[in-house]
């Protein structure tokens, strides 16, 4: 009986086994499932987590690619309104300067005309005065009158007088021509001076003395011998018309601080205007005012579209954004400016004699 017991208590001891290895390796299965699915789950939020950061880098790249588009999009907007307001004060510009040509050529015309008229009949009174010294009481009562001896000497005058005005209006006219040179669709040679002269004349109402600033703004022209230069005239013209009209707004704004300042010692305004030939083929054109000069920090987004440091309704931040993109975008050339704290600005116009055909 002990022997049979013991046969029994081996079989099942050897079934406990093999039930507890099978529960075993059901357990290790299990285990080694649930193993391969946690990797498969770690995998694919792997794959997620990577998915949603390029996803979210290429969202970051689309909105700064549409952000800059939108800013170009305004940016040509007010260019293109900017160069429409160009255009328009050309053609107006050149039609007022040919409806005032055409009358005061004949005035300027006919003045020499008229002094020699004037002459002639006032020798021919000479000559009365000298075979009839004794005119009769009313024809000497009408020379008292009209006081002949001061309108002999004061004729002439008057005459030279009429001629500088006439000569003076006749530059004036040649200038708005000079300027008005918005249309041209092509390069062309031109006389870099005729342009900066014409310019000035545009601004010389804003270089006068006025109740807002008596000293006016001293203009010094040191010019160089230039050849022709090769560029799109009316467009060069208006950055001419931007870089000066800014250097007198900076000037002006000098002399308001000196007049609610009593301490500030007020420098005369002037804005100095240079021109040479560098390195053979390019032009260099500086306009330099004795202003307060640029901060640093304006100056580094001093040509950025739409930055201005005027007041709302007195600047659109275009004016040398606009004068940046003709000078090198169109002309191939370089716009740079320098501002010591205290020395007024300096800005440096570089562009090349002559234009590549492409």
């Amino acid at each position: 009986m002990e022997s049979i017991d013991y046969e029994s208590r081996l079989k099942e001891l050897e079934k406990t086994v093999r039930i507890l290895k099978k529960k075993l390796e059901r357990s290790e299965a299990d285990r080694q499932q649930l193993e391969n699915a946690s990797e498969v789950r770690e995998a694919v939020l792997k794959n997620v987590i990577r998915e949603l950061e390029t996803s979210q880098t290429a969202l970051e790249i689309r909105t700064q690619e549409l952000e800059n588009t939108l800013i170009n999009l305004k940016a040509l907007q007010l260019k293109l309104v900017e160069s429409e307001k160009m255009s328009a004060l050309g053609v107006l510009v050149a039609g007022i300067a040919h409806e005032i040509n055409n009358p005061v050529s004949f005035i300027y015309g006919n003045l020499n005309y008229a002094s020699d008229y004037f002459q002639d009949l006032l020798d021919l009174v000479e000559l009365y005065q000298h075979y009839y010294t004794e005119p009769v009481d009313e024809i000497e009562q009408k020379i008292q009158a009209i006081e002949l001896g001061f309108l002999k000497v004061d004729s002439a005058k008057l005459f030279q007088s009429m001629m500088i005005g006439a000569e003076r209006i006749c530059e004036i006219v040649k200038s708005l021509r000079t300027f008005s040179r918005l249309d041209e669709a092509e390069f062309k040679s031109v006389d870099i001076h005729d342009g900066i002269d014409s310019t000035l004349v545009i601004l010389n109402n804003r270089l006068k003395p006025s109740p807002d600033n008596p000293y006016g703004i001293q203009i010094t022209r040191n010019y160089g011998n230039l050849p022709l230069i090769e560029c799109y005239a009316g467009q060069l013209n208006q950055v001419f018309m931007n870089i000066l009209a800014n250097a007198i707004d900076a000037l002006e704004e000098q002399v308001t601080k000196y007049k609610q300042t009593d301490n500030l010692d007020l420098t005369l305004p002037q804005i100095d205007i240079c021109t040479q030939v560098i390195d053979d083929d390019w032009v260099e054109i500086i306009i330099a005012d004795n202003g307060v000069g640029i901060d640093e920090q304006v100056k580094q987004k001093l040509f950025d579209p739409f930055f201005t440091t005027k007041e709302v309704g007195k600047g659109t931040g275009l004016g040398l954004s606009i004068s940046y993109r003709i000078l090198v975008e169109l002309h191939g050339g370089k716009l740079e400016c320098y501002s010591p704290p205290g020395s007024g600005a300096r800005f440096i116009i570089k562009i090349p004699i002559k234009q590549s055909k492409s």
